[in-house]
């Protein structure tokens, strides 16, 4: 990856933070450049990261990989404009636009395009975040593994047999944290409610849900097992997990993620 030239085609929050990933897995900034129709951005990058950056002809001749970070809605025009400037013939395309079947991206780009469709997540802009890839035909293992190194520069990647897989990540991972803020929120309310301040309450719940992510990422048992080591017979969480359960707690998962996946099918088509 590090003798890779890596063109970002946006240079929006996703970018940024991919950017700045890479360069901290000691990826050179000469070997990274970005264009943008916000010069201010672009300027921004160029005197905090050190990278190349120019307009979309310039960034494109010379790159091995072009990594998409446009809304979805730019992205035909964007890609049929991209598509006379590669220069290279088996520069591989990442895409992280929601929405965008690979099958749309190779219309406007060429049917021989090596490409990969990702859905990552915003914890990618604090370094945590977990992104699903699907790789068209045309991607080589070499392709496979450029493309997991870039998108693991912020948290992990996950490769997936289908594209429509990618409606599950976005279900699972993609919408996912806003599920826990809904559930920090709430926990909040209640402390509140029981009588903390809500700064007090706030800080406890974010921190909470912090330390349990960790403890879970770094435990070498599923969370069922942890749920179970922290639930004490007859104790305070026990009650708390029976109430869950009686308001149909999995049930309500469940169906949440099942509509978030529905949406995302309805969005690609």
């Amino acid at each position: 990856m590090n003798q890779r030239q890596i063109s970002f085609i946006g240079a929006g929050n996703m970018a940024n933070s991919l950017i700045r990933g890479l360069l901290a897995k000691d990826v050179p900034a000469q070997n990274i450049a970005a264009t943008d129709i916000d010069s201010d951005k672009l300027a921004q990058l160029a005197s905090e990261c050190g990278i190349r950056t120019g307009d979309t002809s310039s960034v494109a001749s010379e790159a091995d990989v072009i990594v998409l970070a446009v809304k979805p809605q730019v992205m035909a025009s964007v890609c049929e404009a991209l598509r006379p400037l590669i220069g290279k013939k088996d520069c591989l395309i990442i895409s992280i636009a929601a929405g965008i079947p690979v099958s749309s991206l190779a219309s406007w780009l060429g049917d021989d395009r090596a490409i990969v469709r990702c859905m990552p997540n915003t914890p990618s802009l604090v370094g945590e975040g977990a992104t699903g890839l699907f790789a068209n035909a045309r991607c080589s293992e070499q392709h496979q593994q450029l493309a997991g190194d870039i998108m693991a520069a912020v948290g992990i990647a996950c490769w997936l047999d289908q594209e429509q897989d990618i409606d599950a990540v976005t279900a699972l991972s993609g919408s996912g944290p806003a599920y826990f803020f809904l559930m920090m929120e709430a926990m909040e309310k209640a402390g509140t409610a029981m009588g903390l301040t809500a700064e007090t309450a706030r800080q406890l719940a974010i921190q909470t849900a912090l330390g349990a992510g960790k403890l879970a990422a770094n435990s070498d048992v599923p969370p069922d097992e942890l749920r179970r080591r922290v639930t004490s017979p007859g104790g305070t969480t026990e009650q708390a997990l029976l109430s869950f359960q009686r308001d149909g707690f999995e049930s309500i998962v469940e169906t949440a993620m099942k509509a978030a996946q529905q949406r995302a099918a309805e969005l690609a088509k």
